[in-house]
């Protein structure tokens, strides 16, 4: 099978100049000084290929060394040594933005980047009309793009990468930004050009994600590979991995990961100090398996006596953002008389029902009718859920069942 990307023995080394003058003046009063270099690698001895028709995905912690990963791919930057051989034309979605100029309009930008990538214009004019319907930016496009928001970047930009029929598609975490409509639609597209064949490197801190569209996953740590492998198996280390890393001493919060993207609302006499999990044992954690029993902890400090609180919490797949339930103690018909300083509320899931996944939570505080929000704190706390506990695989929750046959003549 050919080989679309290929990288043998890649490593890229940085250097931090530190002490820099920050004046004209201090660079004449103190005199011209050799500044100290530090070194940082971002990637060390990186080797693995992609294969046509394959799509890879890349995971790992912040400052790993994926996005210099597909920097170095598509030569924004160069190796300090190895080699990478591309094939194909590259169409690549690096971050938001990457490729336009703010001061030209949506539409002068894509042809721009129909250029860039070697499309001739008359072929661009051809395809601009399908450009500007799958990006829904037909009101906008004739605005200067320093004027559009993240989402309406994203959107020309995935429009763009998709219609210019690149043979090798580079997709990096963009796929988060914007409403959920459009992220599924970008989502389904993807799934379109996997089965007509195209190579997708995929890197997403969205591990369901990473699950449902790729068949190999690369896992970086430190700028080195730690594991390549089938998607089921380098997930799972993965999880592992952070499960391990992440025990806290008894009584000790555990920390969110770093990309939980919570905003707020309310009108502040409750704060939502912070939401954690507690597994069987007591202990806190965020990586659980289907059919364990779980407490979700609300912390909060109101600052004033809140009579009858209803309070709340959602819960979201992470990757394709679906409500899963939002239960709240009004419904459930559980009296909370009032609460006032600092306390906590406890859900308790006797069997977590959810499949293997990421997934967000959001937690509440309002008065007793719902209507007045306190503290509404979205997607401030994230869990994950590890394949084990159950067999089942597809879908999202697991619906305790069981099979009943009848063979012959009825």
């Amino acid at each position: 099978m050919e080989s679309k990307i290929q990288l043998d023995h890649v490593s890229k080394r940085f250097l931090l100049q530190r002490e820099r003058p920050r004046s004209f003046l201090e660079l004449v009063t103190n005199g011209w000084k050799p500044r100290p270099s530090e070194q940082m690698w971002a990637l060390q001895d990186v080797s693995f290929s992609v294969y046509s028709g394959e799509t890879v995905g890349v995971i790992g912690d912040n400052g790993a060394g994926k996005s210099t990963l597909l920097k170095l791919i598509t030569k924004v930057i160069g190796p300090s040594s190895g080699q990478i051989h591309v094939r194909g034309r590259v169409a690549a979605l690096l971050e938001l933005g990457a490729g336009f100029h703010p001061d030209l309009t949506g539409r002068e930008n894509v042809f721009l980047n129909g250029s860039v990538l070697g499309i001739r214009r008359r072929e661009m004019e051809r395809k601009f009309d399908d450009v500007v319907a799958f990006s829904e930016l037909d009101q906008f496009i004739d605005v200067p793009v320093k004027h559009y928001s993240s989402g309406m970047y994203m959107r020309l930009a995935f429009a763009v990468a998709i219609h210019v029929e690149p043979e090798v598609l580079l997709v990096d975490e963009v796929l988060a930004v914007g409403d959920q409509s459009f992220q599924a639609k970008c989502l389904q597209r993807v799934r379109e050009l996997q089965h007509q064949g195209m190579t997708i490197l995929f890197v997403s801190h969205e591990l369901g994600t990473v699950s449902s569209l790729c068949s190999r996953a690369v896992w970086l740590e430190d700028g080195q590979v730690q594991l390549d492998g089938s998607v089921e198996q380098v997930l799972d280390a993965y999880r592992e991995s952070v499960a391990t890393h992440s025990q806290p001493a008894p009584g000790q919060r555990v920390a969110q990961p770093a990309d939980v993207p919570g905003i707020r609302w309310g009108s502040g006499e409750v704060e939502i100090t912070s939401v954690e999990f507690l597994g069987s044992d007591g202990q806190l954690r965020h990586v659980f398996t289907t059919g364990e029993r779980v407490v979700v902890r609300m912390h909060h400090d109101a600052r004033q006596r809140i009579p009858q609180p209803q309070v709340g919490l959602a819960f979201y797949h992470a990757s394709t953002g679906t409500h899963l339930s939002g239960p709240n103690n009004v419904f459930s018909d559980y009296d909370i008389p009032y609460i006032e300083g600092e306390g906590y509320v406890d859900y308790i899931i006797p069997a977590l029902p959810f499949l293997a996944g990421d997934y967000f939570v959001s937690a509440a505080i309002y008065d007793h009718a719902g209507i007045h929000s306190f503290d509404h704190w979205h997607k401030c706390a994230r869990f994950t859920v590890k394949p084990g506990g159950v067999a089942e695989q597809y879908g999202l929750i697991y619906v305790p069942s069981q099979w009943d046959a009848r063979v012959g003549k009825l």
